[in-house]
């Protein structure tokens, strides 16, 4: 009874009718206020004040609504201002549920995003490849033979990877099931391996600088490549192939902010299983806290050299850019919480989004002052 198709959950499972015998009151010009007592944490965020209204035809459920109601919130109360009678609640809604209009507006940005980052990484891919920058063969032979170069490339190629694989989750989820969970594996792949890239960046990074250039390490790229893409895809595979309901049709619920608070569902490829989306998590926020240490240690080390070399400026502004870049705005997914939820959400979204854009105006900024060095070189 008053149960509507989605299960909404009511505080404390608590109905109010409030009726006369006369018959239906609607329109009241001092709204009648009806409080509901509870122990719980609550805001307007997550509780809101609705009525119940009955389906339109024979057969069909109803639903509730916040039309005519307005909720306030004191200690241990939600208080209930409604100008009307019928029967009345306090619906609890999923922490964190966005607005189907927010919603939209962050898929918007996703996809243009991910759009400019996919044709970005592409260009910069090929900018790494087929550098037309002048200079003698032996000189060219050891620019292909740069493992940083090559790190690059590959956290590129990851990238593109996880925004190709991220813009078809959306229309793959309309499709058959089969296609909708590899397309979800695929994009959980590819994020641990872009996840790993970031690392290994990071790793390579600290070994630049604490070596000072003079680094042998037997099979060093190999070695990169097994740990960033050969540990991330045996999972991703393993769990695909061992518990294959991880993956599958993902569902965002969203509330509506404006008319009424019914639940409307939307749809992706992603994990459906609790446990691999947070071992998912730690797995992030490990490799973050790491790039975060890395980051200190970086700044520590050209702050000592900064007093030395005037080039120590330029050098800082794009070791700190760099880092930032691959994968530092990924820490703003553990700031989903209170005040921060949708600022936060629309920062992760922009930042991270753009980010294989980033990467590529960074390279194509280090690529053309190096091309200046050379230049400038071979002119003394």
């Amino acid at each position: 009874l008053l149960q509507d198709a989605h299960n909404s959950s009511v505080l404390n499972n608590d109905v109010l009718g409030a009726f006369l015998p006369s018959g239906h009151v609607a329109g009241l010009s001092r709204p009648v206020t009806i409080q509901f007592w509870h122990d719980r944490v609550l805001d307007t965020s997550n509780a809101t004040c609705v009525f119940w209204q009955p389906g339109a035809g024979a057969g069909s459920t109803g639903s509730w609504s916040r039309a005519g109601c307005n909720t306030t919130h004191r200690e241990g109360t939600v208080i209930c201002h409604c100008d009307h009678l019928t029967y009345f609640a306090v619906l609890l809604l999923p922490a964190g549920t966005l607005s189907p209009a927010q919603l939209a507006s962050l898929t918007h940005i996703s996809t243009i995003g991910c759009s400019l980052s996919a044709a970005a990484t592409l260009c910069t891919l090929l900018l790494c490849c087929f550098s037309s920058t002048p200079c003698p063969p032996p000189s060219c032979r050891q620019r292909l033979r740069d493992n940083t170069t090559r790190i690059h490339m590959h956290l590129l190629a990851a990238l593109l990877l996880l925004n190709c694989s991220f813009l078809l989750s959306t229309p793959l989820a309309t499709g058959a099931e089969g296609l909708c969970q590899v397309t979800a594996a695929l994009l959980h792949a590819s994020l641990l391996c872009a996840l790993a890239w970031m690392a290994a960046e990071a790793f390579h990074l600290l070994l630049l600088l604490v070596k000072v250039y003079n680094i042998y390490i037997q099979y060093y790229l190999l070695k990169l490549c097994l740990f960033a893409w050969g540990l991330p895809t045996l999972a991703v595979v393993a769990a695909f192939v061992f518990k294959g309901d991880t993956y599958g049709y993902h569902t965002i619920s969203t509330s509506e902010g404006y008319r009424n608070a019914t639940i409307v569902p939307s749809a992706r490829c992603w994990l459906t299983s609790p446990p691999a989306h947070y071992t998912t998590l730690c797995y992030a926020g490990l490799i973050l806290l790491f790039n975060m240490l890395v980051l200190g240690r970086v700044a520590m080390i050209l702050r000592r050299i900064q007093w030395q070399k005037a080039q120590a400026r330029k050098d800082w502004v794009t070791v700190l850019g760099l880092t930032c870049l691959l994968g530092t705005t990924w820490g703003l997914a553990f700031f989903r919480f209170g005040i921060f939820l949708i600022p936060q959400v629309y920062l992760f979204t922009i930042l991270n989004s753009l980010q294989g854009l980033f990467i590529c105006l960074w390279y194509a900024t280090v690529h053309r002052r190096s091309k200046q060095g050379s230049v400038s070189n071979t002119s003394r």
